[in-house]
């Protein structure tokens, strides 16, 4: 919900802490790479019940995130390099329920509620990116995305907030976990409503104007 505004605030900053990555010849898949790393040692702190380590890993994991996009906007943006991005946040997004449900059983089933709704709004944003690419749709707000950036109350900034929290106190881990899952389940009927609504009438290529992948 808020990601469009965040972005627009942190272009800059981003930006200007880069540039010495850049002059230095670090690429934003190596960033990323980096950022999937402590994203994974969060995870392992979580389970370990280390509240601080698991904090601190996750934020580095979401600075690099940052770090990694402001970076390709400057050595020019590749498909690897955001197709690699793009799967080790939802990667990461995942692992952190699970690691809870590691660490203590007892909340596998609001862990497990929160990976289903995660299902959803991702499916669901990447399904309709597919088609946005292959008609040229864009999402002007956040027209630096790599791909058609579908909007919704549960979008990153507000997923990098929760779970944030539930690092922060384990305890709340159950209660937020059924709440941002219920958010998330609408944002996922959101867009399926807002998906149909786009692509109402737009007809599927003929398969030999599709492009080929080699």
């Amino acid at each position: 919900m808020l990601d469009a505004f965040i972005i627009r605030r942190l272009r800059t900053p981003l930006r200007a802490m880069v540039r010495p990555l850049a002059s230095a010849g670090i690429t934003a898949t190596q960033l990323t790479a980096i950022g999937a790393c402590f994203g994974g040692l969060s995870v392992i702190a979580i389970i370990l019940d280390s509240s601080v380590f698991a904090v601190l890993f996750f934020c580095l994991n979401r600075l690099l995130d940052g770090l990694d996009g402001a970076l390709a906007r400057i050595q020019g943006p590749t498909e690897r390099g955001a197709f690699f991005d793009i799967t080790c946040d939802f990667l990461i997004y995942s692992a952190i329920p699970l690691g809870f449900a590691i660490r203590d059983p007892s909340v596998a089933l609001a862990a497990t509620f929160l990976l289903f709704s995660f299902v959803g709004t991702g499916s669901t944003f990447l399904a309709f990116s597919i088609f946005a690419a292959r008609h040229g749709l864009q999402n002007r707000s956040l027209n630096e995305k790599s791909i058609y950036y579908l909007q919704g109350l549960t979008e990153g900034f507000e997923t990098t907030v929760v779970l944030l929290l539930m690092i922060l106190i384990p305890s709340w881990f159950e209660w937020l976990a059924w709440t941002f899952g219920t958010l998330c389940l609408l944002t996922t009927f959101s867009r399926i409503i807002e998906g149909n609504r786009v692509l109402r009438g737009i007809s599927t290529p003929e398969p030999d104007r599709l492009p080929e992948i080699n």
